[in-house]
């Protein structure tokens, strides 16, 4: 039984953003980059920064700094763009930097905590302790829907 509950730890890619260290499910993760050009695409929601070419891939490019509302930061050697998978969707996520793998037991990972007034709340998934770490668990459905829906907006405004 012991066995059993280790194998279905869950392996999560870990990120920071200003001061807070975020987590996605590594099945959720293509690969992570290096922020290089990115090109702006007109008339698309704030936080989507534009699209790259990554191996012969057009993918739109999120800030999600912008996306959390949090105030923007200069990028750095240490900027990172996470690749992430959703369906059938390819989308990278500009964070400050994606350092870690972690394994966590689904049992230790807590429901959101209830922040009034917390927009992102709305993005998270749970929260996580490991040792004195705090880790928020990012749900990805959330955070890119609207991305979904700008890019189906923009398609109804080329037609």
């Amino acid at each position: 039984m012991l066995s059993e509950a280790a194998a279905a730890d869950l392996k999560l890619i870990v990120f920071q953003l200003k001061d807070k260290e975020y987590a996605i499910p590594v099945n959720q993760v293509r690969s992570i980059e290096k922020v290089e050009h990115i090109t702006r695409v007109p008339r698309t929601v704030g936080f989507v920064k534009g699209v790259i070419n990554l191996r012969g891939v057009v993918t739109p490019i999120i800030s999600l700094r912008s996306r959390f509302n949090l105030e923007e930061a200069e990028y750095n050697e240490h900027s990172r763009v996470i690749i992430a998978v959703l369906n059938d969707m390819e989308v990278g996520l500009i964070v400050d930097s994606a350092n870690d793998v972690i394994d966590v037991a689904p049992e230790s990972i807590e429901p959101p905590p209830e922040v009034i007034g917390s927009e992102d709340a709305d993005f998270i998934k749970g929260v996580t302790k490991i040792e004195k770490r705090l880790f928020i668990l990012i749900d990805l459905k959330k955070v890119l829907n609207p991305v979904e829906l700008a890019a189906q907006d923009e398609k109804g405004l080329a037609g």
